[in-house]
């Protein structure tokens, strides 16, 4: 018979509780879980590839993966990428020291705000029209981005920056690590995760649906 399928899964080795490098050396994580589950029900092979997260565009596009599965928010990405159906609801927010006396976003102006490179955090904070939310990138001091999360919270933590924004789930589980350290500030945006494929591979996307 034909060899089975094989489902190559680009994801960020940095990028708990999603995709990350367990104790025992091994990728794990809640969305390789999920599609090792995907992958035994089709009777498919799955490859973990772990990814730089720029480079997932040129990777989809020559075949290297099949999909992006990483706790990847749909919104303004639907003209790039054919999605699945969405599978978890998620949300941008923003993240300060709890000592920072910051209540709420407004207390950012003149402040710095860390996120993700090419990340959905950056995406709102950039492209969003939002009357809001112009004013809140508007009046900061400055927006920068680093490679992945766990440096950015180590930098919040050193006092580097003020602030990191970032998906609801990652500042969850930062702040379940150093309860005293952090605190949310607020919601940037509501959003949904779903599994990314090439433009056009609807059938892929179909069947992990």
């Amino acid at each position: 018979g034909d060899a089975p399928f094989t489902l190559t899964v680009g994801f960020d080795q940095g990028y708990p509780p999603y995709g990350y490098v367990g104790d025992d050396g091994q990728f794990t994580g809640f969305d390789l879980e999920l599609a090792k589950a995907v992958c035994e029900k089709m009777g498919w092979e799955l490859k973990l590839e772990p990814i730089d997260w720029d480079a997932k565009d040129a990777l989809i596009g020559s075949g290297t993966i099949n999909c992006i599965w990483n706790g990847f928010t749909m919104e303004n990405r639907e003209d790039d990428y054919t999605f699945s159906e969405p599978y978890m609801y998620n949300e941008q927010v923003v993240v300060v020291k709890k000592d920072s006396g910051a209540k709420n976003l407004e207390d950012l102006a003149g402040k710095t705000v860390l996120t993700q490179v090419d990340s959905a955090a950056l995406h709102v904070l950039e492209n969003d029209k939002n009357a809001d939310m112009v004013a809140f990138t508007g009046a900061l001091k400055e927006l920068q981005t680093i490679g992945d999360y766990n440096n950015a919270f180590m930098q919040l933590e050193s006092g580097m920056v003020d602030a990191v924004a970032c998906d609801l789930s990652i500042a969850s589980f930062q702040m379940a690590a150093k309860p005293d350290a952090y605190v949310k500030l607020g919601v940037l945006a509501p959003e949904n995760y779903a599994v990314g494929f090439k433009k056009g591979d609807t059938e892929l996307a179909k069947q992990v649906t």
